[in-house]
């Protein structure tokens, strides 16, 4: 049950990140969306798996970059790498599942 606790203590502190908030809050747009547009059971299952993949690369990139100001306060073309990277990973999974909702949400308004 600890476990649990620690896990929920760990959401908690990455929502009070701002870019893990603003996904979150795009998170809320889409699911808004969903709703409107009465999803099927498939695109919100996909919808899911989109938001999930999107917060949790987040979050990771977040604990990646704390490490590496932990790490050092200097600066590191290594550590400018580790981070840029991570950041990457971010933006290239927002990216496809942009493009992803972007497809679902034409497929309802006849696009």
């Amino acid at each position: 049950m600890n476990k649990f606790k620690v896990a929920f203590s760990g959401l908690a502190e990455a929502l009070s990140h701002r870019s893990v908030l603003i996904q979150f809050i795009f998170m809320i747009g889409a699911v808004i969306v969903a709703f409107v547009l009465k999803f099927t059971m498939m695109e919100w299952l996909i919808l899911g798996l989109c938001c999930g993949l999107v917060i949790s690369i987040e979050m990771i990139n977040t604990c990646i970059e704390k490490v590496c100001d932990f790490c050092s306060t200097e600066t590191d073309p290594r550590i400018k790498s580790i981070k840029d990277m991570s950041a990457g990973a971010v933006l290239f999974s927002a990216s496809i599942s942009l493009i992803i909702g972007i497809v679902m949400v034409l497929n309802h308004i006849g696009g």
